[in-house]
């Protein structure tokens, strides 16, 4: 996979536009970021899941995917080295971390 992939793969979810977070592009449906690229030139991406959605696909491709390090790793923040993730297993984290985001969330009255 290639950043390029990675981006049209992204904004192929219903509902999801490009922005920037931080001076790198971001990916958001519901006005919520499911997916960056932190540093395209290093050929990593990461989607945003929630710890056991993060755990599962470390322990499924751990050559793929790492938690971000620190805090926003511990919280769900996990890195895709795209090289080596296959194409369905990478559809598979985006969709997740899309669903999370495109879920509104409902307040108690």
């Amino acid at each position: 996979m290639t950043v390029d992939d990675f981006r049209q793969m992204a904004l192929s979810f219903p509902g999801t536009s490009e922005s920037a977070h931080m001076n790198h592009p971001d990916f958001r449906v519901n006005g919520k970021i499911f997916a960056t690229l932190p540093n395209p030139d290093n050929g990593c991406a990461m989607v945003k899941l929630p710890p056991d959605q993060q755990q599962s696909f470390v322990d499924l491709k751990p050559s793929a995917f790492e938690p971000v390090k620190g805090g926003w790793g511990r919280q769900g923040a996990t890195i895709v080295k795209l090289q080596s993730v296959k194409e369905e297993v990478l559809r598979g984290a985006l969709t997740l971390a899309w669903q999370n985001a495109s879920q509104k969330k409902f307040r108690k009255k």
